[in-house]
């Protein structure tokens, strides 16, 4: 079973910019209620898409740097990676259809 990789301030580098295929950082925190809501649907999409785009997940609390050179302000917030720039951001809560077609399309 594939699982979210766990990225931090010190591996974003090389897991997100300098991947071969499409990234998806959610950024969240445990207190953050929004982001318990839509981890199941991170976890499926890391299942369903393993090989093809890779779904990663950062605390927001112990990765902070990251964070803010991403001007994350609100959590949950998805951001997609492409050949290492960023290509498209959801904030908030989203249905799964449609984070995937920002990743893959």
């Amino acid at each position: 079973m594939a699982e979210p990789i766990k990225v931090d301030d010190s591996n974003f580098n090389s897991e997100v910019i300098n991947s071969n295929i499409p990234v998806l950082v959610d950024f969240w925190a445990v207190w953050c209620g929004p982001c318990r809501t839509i981890a199941p649907t991170i976890h499926k999409l890391a299942e369903e898409l393993n090989g093809k785009a890779k779904i990663c997940k950062m605390d927001v609390d112990s990765s902070p740097n990251t964070a803010a050179e991403y001007g994350v302000r609100s959590i949950p917030t998805l951001i997609f990676f492409k050949e290492g720039k960023e290509v498209n951001r959801i904030i908030g809560v989203t249905e799964k259809d449609k984070i995937i077609s920002c990743l893959l399309d």
